[in-house]
């Protein structure tokens, strides 16, 4: 990464390339989570680069899954080559959120793969200005976030997982349930086992319940202690997710959320307690920052969600967590990148010990890839593409 610029080059600096990397990489077997939404064991990830006209570079990552939101690596460096690089290149680096609505003029939807090039030009930007991106967010508000593990699977295999989850220092969790109300509380069960009386453990069902399933499924399991409810219906009924808050459980929405509109639709619907925020889901990283800014206006707690990040997403999710306000202390976020995968795409993994992520010091990101990754950019303007995507 090329060191930060100073006074009129900030100011000035424009975007002059933008380049992308498809990486694949395996999840380790023994934390592969499997939920109402599948099972994510691999990730189709696109890496993305971009240089400024005063030599700074910035990075980013399109964390998208098809079973989300329709994108993943193939898709994202698609839409980045065709369309978003274009509505970029040649304008002024600042301010981002400027680039951010160009991006969605140009392009309707994508989320995910905006998330990405986003973040690599908040990145540069904070690079240009020499601060952390948590500075050039507005904050920091905050140097470590408390995180947890998903747990899933039944018998042996939340055996396994569990084991895994402390063995990389994990202490609090979420079971995903959602399936089956029943064989849901069973799970629930052995995981409070396993966790001990004392544990964290929260409950995320994808929005795999009917509302009546939901109301089932909780007071099977509330024997266990459950300490939130996160996504117990289907992300457009609302009404639901308000009927259920009734149920003693702080309901925490995440499927129901991904821009603002979704968020404002939440707050009137008076539908949950919690919202969690994905980098991704919002668009980007700033605008993650404004929608907590806007939850915890209206006395929603925020917690910082995931769809499986790489290091360079788990380094966004950390930034912006930090400068967000109404940040949950009580429920962890789900900062995972440090751990999830059989291998990364930093040189130098996240400063995270499975109890909390904490903010590292130095300009932008402050994370580093591979050398190996770093030489497989390719620029939009070349035609080469990736054809063997790798981790």
């Amino acid at each position: 990464m090329s060191g930060p610029s100073t006074g009129k080059r900030a100011i000035d600096a424009t975007v002059v390339d933008v380049q992308t990397v498809r990486v694949s990489p395996t999840v380790k077997p023994e934390l592969v989570v499997a939920g109402a939404r599948g099972v994510h064991d691999r990730s189709d990830f696109l890496l993305v680069r971009v240089v400024t006209s005063a030599g700074v570079t910035g990075i980013g990552e399109v964390s998208a899954t098809l079973t989300w939101s329709g994108e993943d690596g193939a898709t994202g460096e698609y839409l980045i080559r065709t369309v978003l690089a274009g509505a970029v290149i040649g304008q002024p680096i600042a301010p981002v959120a400027d680039l951010e609505r160009r991006m969605d003029r140009a392009l309707a939807g994508s989320p995910f793969t905006k998330a990405g090039l986003s973040t690599a030009l908040w990145d540069a930007y904070a690079r240009t200005l020499d601060v952390p991106l948590a500075v050039a967010l507005g904050g920091p508000l905050h140097t470590e976030i408390p995180v947890k593990c998903s747990l899933s699977g039944d018998g042996d295999r939340l055996r396994a997982t569990h084991r895994a989850a402390v063995a990389a220092g994990f202490a609090a969790f979420k079971v995903k349930i959602g399936l089956d109300p029943v064989a849901d509380a069973q799970r629930v069960a052995l995981a409070r086992q396993l966790c001990g009386p004392d544990a964290f453990i929260g409950l995320d069902a994808n929005g795999g319940y009917r509302r009546d399933a939901a109301r089932r499924a909780v007071e099977l399991i509330r024997p266990s202690g459950p300490a939130f409810l996160e996504q117990p219906v289907e992300p457009g009924d609302l009404a639901g997710m308000r009927q259920l808050r009734d149920l003693g459980l702080p309901v925490v929405a995440d499927e129901s959320v991904f821009g603002t509109d979704d968020l404002v639709s939440v707050l009137r619907a008076e539908a949950a307690d919690v919202v969690s925020l994905y980098i991704g889901k919002s668009g980007g990283p700033g605008r993650l920052v404004s929608m907590a800014r806007l939850a915890d206006a209206f006395g929603l707690t925020v917690v910082i969600g995931s769809n499986g990040e790489l290091g360079v997403g788990a380094a966004a999710q950390l930034q912006a967590g930090a400068a967000a306000a109404g940040l949950s202390t009580h429920i962890p976020s789900d900062i995972i990148g440090a751990h999830y995968y059989q291998e990364d795409v930093l040189a130098e993994p996240l400063t995270a010990d499975g109890r909390a992520a904490r903010l590292p010091d130095g300009p932008g990101l402050a994370v580093t890839l591979r050398e190996d990754i770093e030489a497989r950019f390719v620029s939009v303007t070349d035609d080469r593409g990736h054809d063997t995507p790798n981790p």
